[in-house]
């Protein structure tokens, strides 16, 4: 069973979503630190300029060492309704914007105090859109005490993952030798980021994968998966 892991992000990018589809079960790495200026609370979509940072607004000030299923969401400014108008401005003439309107219109009139919730909705929900099935799971269901390669090696072992998926970032930090300790196969992600049509001209990549729905729909899952 190939096993991947990674901390709830906001609308994240395709990559992502690839590492899901290739893994037969996801854990959410829900109990990890909190970083800033990281894709835990922010993300980009194309705009007829180029490219714009969405930004969750976050209560941390003097709790950066919070895990992020503790961070709260500063609902004082109404980010919701920004986010949503920026996304319905960029991709209102998007050749499938109305086939996922309704859906994410609806995560913005909703209430979010948790920015892991937030997340996890998120994720599930663009899952949903892409047809990918992969199950789900969240770290802080597990029985993990260690950090690091450990806690990797702890969540396989409890799952019964016979390989841990990787992203390409973990080959500067992860203990390649515990893991052939433990026998669990470790394979890194390396992906070769596709170009499809975008609604404005020229191609942007690194986008979230709300762009490539909006605009490629029921195709999005063979080009994630580099098949079209």
């Amino acid at each position: 069973m190939i096993v991947s892991v990674h901390q709830p992000q906001y609308l994240p990018w395709l990559g992502y979503f690839d590492k899901i589809d290739r893994s037969d079960l996801f854990v959410f790495l829900d109990n990890v630190q909190y970083k800033k200026r990281e894709f835990q609370n922010r993300n980009r979509i194309r705009t007829p300029s180029g490219d714009v940072w969405l930004t969750v607004p976050v209560q941390t000030k003097g709790r950066y060492n919070q895990p992020i299923r503790e961070v709260h969401i500063d609902n004082t400014a109404d980010w919701r309704k920004k986010h949503w108008q920026s996304i319905a401005h960029s991709y209102q003439k998007a050749p499938h914007f109305s086939a996922y309107k309704d859906a994410l219109e609806l995560l913005y009139h909703s209430t979010w105090e948790k920015l892991d919730v937030l997340n996890q909705f998120c994720v599930r929900l663009l899952m949903k859109r892409l047809n990918i099935l992969t199950p789900v799971v969240l770290e802080s269901e597990l029985d993990v005490s260690s950090t690091r390669t450990e806690r990797i090696i702890e969540i396989c072992q409890q799952v019964g993952a016979s390989t841990y998926l990787s992203g390409a970032g973990g080959q500067a930090y992860i203990d390649t030798d515990r893991f052939g300790e433990a026998e669990i196969e470790l394979v890194y992600q390396h992906y070769s980021h596709p170009v499809y049509p975008q609604i404005h001209d020229g191609f942007v990549p690194y986008m979230s994968v709300i762009d490539l729905l909006f605009n490629c729909r029921g195709e999005s899952l063979r080009i994630l998966r580099g098949e079209a």
